[in-house]
């Protein structure tokens, strides 16, 4: 069960942010690879985007996962919409499916 307190802030943060990556680490220094390249790719948009170091509270990255039923951090979200992980925003970057869903 997810503590209201973290279900709260993670659907304040989501509604608040047109495109927000939850991340290991900070746009300027990611502490995964993966969440690297994420923001790599958001990057290559020209696009402001936030990020939100789920390092920094455990707890909240527990209830994020179980939050969006997605296990893996990066997690990125467009518009209140859960995209996906790393993987998931590369194919859709290199289908060019991203750049559509960031151009609404």
């Amino acid at each position: 069960m997810i503590e209201t307190k973290y279900l709260d802030e993670i659907k304040k943060e989501i509604s608040e942010n047109p495109v927000l990556l939850y991340a290991k680490g900070t746009k300027e220094q990611p502490r995964c690879g993966f969440s690297a390249a994420t923001i790599e790719i958001l990057n290559s948009y020209n696009i402001d985007f936030s990020v939100i170091n789920v390092m920094a509270d455990l707890n909240k990255k527990e209830a994020l996962k179980e939050f969006s039923q997605w296990p893996t951090i990066p997690q990125l979200y467009v518009k209140g919409e859960l995209i996906g992980g790393c993987d998931l925003t590369k194919e859709m970057h290199e289908s060019g499916e991203l750049k559509n869903i960031l151009a609404k």
